[in-house]
């Protein structure tokens, strides 16, 4: 990596991410039936004089509340209902094991790095990890006889079960819902996209929603109904579209950029909008459960656009491309008509252009197994994590039992929510929960003075504030924070605890907590530059295979042959999305010099060029049927695949020498000359120009990042 002095651009990204608000993540539906799951509990114990119990089972239902998601119903109950078994045995253990200080610190210890060692499996088993720990650090502060201890471990799980059943509730009236509002998200993105495309520095067209659509689509694998049927043939046809449509607006790019063609231009002007608007009834048709609100005349309409295009007559050059804008356009048209057909059930779906990818997943215990124990090893972030949460929960619970403080699990439970495996999360976390928690003090202050003491209006004052959480806490940790804050401080006063102990109980232990987070990071921190450069030569190699399965698909083809394409490309862009996450957070942390951001941010700008060129180029290629490909291609494919396997391997550190790498503009001039029709091959020939402008640069950047030469 580049040396030099530290940047303030390091710092300036940190403090962008802890001030981000991110509007894309409010979601009231949600919150509403989240905070149902929590006060419903609270109203029915205050309604039969049991609200202790009520309290117990509205605190599983809180912690249950932050599995609940968009997800499609089987995931999201699956998810939750696991949640809900951890929450009460977390409630139950906690609760036996709390007269016994010795117990209690290590068993929470050992709890602690069981928590911290499930971030190697994902977002979902850390969360639920972390979610089981702050339970069992509370209720070890409150502890019970064993009998009642069970007892509050069941409360704790009905409330995570009424949690799950609130977020249910229309599962068997339309149980593919979340899959078809997914596939709608899509669409819209598209439709939106497309009239304001994404530069070649950024990622291609509808990215993100096309990860989350493929995610939604995998649940349905054992479902063989019709219905099922559809929405998978509609999310194939999404995934060409955006193939297509990629490939016509890098067209109309060049088009605007070398010719003087405005008539052509405002044909393909014209079409765009008419896609645009067809892929948003789509969009919303889907979101809606309901036939989309547009005619058969606008895929025609589309249609008669391309035969526009065809009337023309122009100078070789710009009659070659026109050429492939046309076939790009004529399936285009193709794949929005057919969707609209299937979506008005006017068709069946019948064979998918796209075969589904089977088969994508290990056996579900082994393959977590297998990845816990490779990372048993202080090279692993997830050990080095666990390693450093279960120190600093043992010194936490320690000392907070050592001091006699009141409710001393705000200690150790601080200490949990803010320490993260990287650098800017825990930072972020850890500023953002000290704001937050000090305001949410102040807002509680107000409310406990200004308000009379009445249950049903603290049940009513939890039930707001738990709605703030939900539907605006996902968009910046700091209102999430503020409002648990003030949220917490009446739930203990719904208890029987004066909130004036508890509002300075809480702010002391937070602080204490949050300042030994911040310190055991800092001392032993994990540096996510240093993993950067692994996770780009993973991007690479997945790039690699998707461009090899692309032109195996080309020269021939099959059902095989597409599937793997399509493995392959799914796999190239959760790699892309991995390495710009990875990138995101190195360039956050202090200390990283100017020149490492500047390359950083410039791979990942190289890497969406690549990725958009791969994109266009399976594009051409699909609609070049009865082309056969030249003897050139398959030398050009042959040391694109070796460039990027060179690149991979000297960012894991082997030697690499600069004449070891062929020459991909030699090989794309010979690709070029060898095309006698100067027709036939013209979008694969202006892709295959990218892609060896893009792969040089990247490689460029990729071996100075190592600090390697290359002549």
């Amino acid at each position: 990596m580049p040396s030099g002095p530290a940047h303030p651009d390091a710092w300036k990204a940190f403090w962008r991410g802890v001030a981000k608000f991110q509007k894309s993540k409010i979601n009231p539906a949600m919150a509403l039936r989240n905070t149902l799951g929590v006060a419903a509990p609270l109203a029915i114990g205050a309604a039969v004089g049991q609200l202790g119990a009520g309290l117990v089972a509205s605190t599983g239902a809180l912690q249950v509340a932050f599995r609940d998601s968009d997800a499609p119903y089987a995931d999201r109950a699956r998810l939750m209902l696991a949640a809900s078994v951890i929450a009460g045995t977390a409630v139950a253990l906690g609760s036996m094991v709390g007269n016994h200080p010795a117990g209690a610190v290590a068993l929470t210890a050992a709890w602690a790095f069981a928590s911290g060692m499930l971030v190697a499996l994902g977002q979902q088993a850390g969360d639920l990890g972390l979610m089981s720990l702050v339970l069992l650090v509370v209720y070890g502060a409150l502890p019970l006889p064993p009998e009642r201890a069970a007892l509050a471990g069941l409360a704790a799980f009905a409330g995570g079960v009424l949690q799950t059943a609130f977020a249910v509730t229309n599962w068997p009236l339309d149980p593919r819902a979340p899959v078809r509002r997914s596939l709608g998200d899509l669409y819209l993105a598209i439709s939106r996209e497309v009239l304001a495309p994404a530069k070649a520095t950024e990622s291609p067209l509808a990215t993100q929603p096309s990860i989350q659509a493929q995610n939604a689509l995998q649940t349905l694998d054992a479902d063989p109904s019709p219905e099922s049927d559809r929405l998978r043939y509609l999310e194939s046809q999404a995934e060409r579209l955006r193939l297509n449509l990629l490939a016509v607006l890098r067209l109309r790019g060049r088009l605007e950029r070398d010719f003087s063609a405005p008539r052509e231009r405002e044909i393909l002007d014209r079409f765009i909008a008419q896609v645009s608007r067809t892929a948003g009834a789509i969009g919303h048709g889907l979101k809606a459960g309901a036939e989309p609100a547009v005619s058969s005349r606008d895929t025609d309409d589309a249609a008669r656009l391309a035969e526009d295009l065809r009337q023309v007559r122009a100078q070789p050059e710009l009659a070659a491309m026109l050429h492939d804008a046309r076939a790009q356009m004529d399936a285009i048209a193709g794949q929005l008509r057919s969707s609209l057909d299937v979506m008005r059930r006017e068709r069946e779906p019948g064979p998918e252009p796209i075969t589904r990818v089977k088969g994508m997943r290990a056996p579900f215990w082994r393959d977590r197994a297998l990845t816990l124990r490779a990372n048993l090893s202080l090279e692993s972030p997830a050990f080095r994590h666990a390693i450093r949460l279960a120190a600093c929960i043992a010194i936490g619970e320690t000392l907070a039992r050592a001091a006699g403080v009141t409710r001393p699990y705000w200690l150790p439970m601080t200490i949990a929510i803010v320490l993260r495996p990287d650098f800017g999360s825990t930072f972020s976390r850890g500023v953002l929960r000290l704001i937050g928690t000090f305001a949410g003090i102040a807002l509680a202050t107000a409310l406990v003075y200004a308000l009379p003491e009445s249950v049903w209006q603290h049940i009513a004052i939890v039930a707001a504030l738990m709605f703030v959480v939900r539907s605006f806490g996902s968009a910046n940790y700091g209102v999430f924070a503020m409002a648990i804050t003030a949220m917490v401080v009446f739930l203990i006063w719904l208890n029987g605890v004066a909130p004036g102990a508890v509002i300075a109980a809480r702010a002391i232990n937070t602080a204490v907590g949050g300042v030994i987070a911040l310190i055991a990071y800092w001392a032993w921190p994990t540096w996510e530059r240093h993993r950067v450069t692994e996770t780009l030569a993973r991007m690479l190699d997945k790039l690699r295979d998707y461009f090899l399965a692309a032109q195996k698909n080309y020269t021939t083809p099959s059902p095989a042959a597409a599937e793997a394409l399509e493995r392959a490309r799914i796999a190239g862009r959760l790699a892309r999305s991995n390495f710009e996450a990875s990138v995101e957070r190195a360039v956050a942390e202090p200390g990283v010099p100017r020149e490492s951001i500047q390359l950083l941010t410039a791979m990942v700008a190289s890497s969406h060029r690549l990725a958009q060129a791969l994109m266009a180029l399976e594009a051409a290629i699909s609609t070049a049927q009865g082309v056969r490909p030249r003897q050139a291609f398959h030398k050009f494919a042959a040391d694109v695949g070796a460039t990027l396997t060179l690149v991979s391997s000297a960012l894991r550190g082997s030697p690499v020498e600069a004449r070891t790498f062929p020459d991909l503009r030699e090989d794309h001039h010979a690709l070029v000359h060898s095309d006698e029709s100067g027709e036939l091959y013209g979008l694969v020939d202006i892709e295959t120009d990218r892609i060896t402008n893009a792969l040089n640069t990247l490689a460029g950047e990729a071996l100075e990042w190592t600090g390697s030469a290359r002549s």
